[in-house]
């Protein structure tokens, strides 16, 4: 699996969220980071299908799936259809985030591995900002004054790893728990 840690990273966007797309790669270049694209490139035809947002996202969701990347960044108009279409492929969490806050708590409380951005709302500046948030994080990072804040938001994320939604429907509509861990909110200490 290539792996945040070694600085790779993949990226996918139709032609809408190309000129995003292209800021952020080439921030991210600049940052020594190992960049795959397997979305719309300069010199793509505009008349290839293939390259439709709900197409690219599920390419970039499956290899996230197949555990050929840790993490990816998508980008279409508004982000939220190629997210849709990643969030298709099982252990795939994704988000939509516009700011730097946002893309924080998506991986250090979601545990986001496909964190999408849509060029029609984000510009070029804050995407580059948004992938450093994001890229510079993990799962309960920064949190670790708060007890049980990994173990709790990994317990979300594995459970929904292994959701079943026949399972779930069979059972009432009601989740069969992995374990469970407490939460209650906390003040950060000075």
């Amino acid at each position: 699996m290539k792996k945040i840690r070694d600085k790779e990273i993949l990226v996918g966007a139709d032609f809408a969220g190309f000129p995003l797309k292209e800021a952020v790669a080439a921030h991210l270049a600049k940052k020594g980071w190992k960049v795959t694209d397997i979305g719309v490139r300069a010199d793509s035809d505009p008349a290839d299908t293939d390259l439709m947002f709900h197409r690219v996202g599920l390419r970039v969701g499956a290899m996230i799936s197949e555990g050929e990347y840790e993490r990816a960044l998508l980008f279409c108009g508004t982000g939220m259809g190629i997210h849709i279409a990643a969030s298709k492929c099982p252990r795939v969490h994704a988000g939509v985030v516009e700011s730097v806050p946002a893309a924080l708590r998506a991986i250090t409380g979601n545990g986001v591995n496909v964190l999408s951005m849509g060029a029609f709302y984000v510009a070029p500046q804050m995407g580059c900002d948004i992938a450093d948030a994001y890229l510079n994080a993990a799962l309960g990072s920064g949190y670790e004054w708060w007890h049980n804040f990994y173990e709790f938001h990994k317990l979300a994320i594995d459970e929904l790893d292994a959701f079943d939604y026949q399972a779930y429907k069979n059972n009432g509509f009601k989740l069969k728990h992995l374990a469970d861990y407490p939460l209650q909110l906390e003040t950060k200490p000075e």
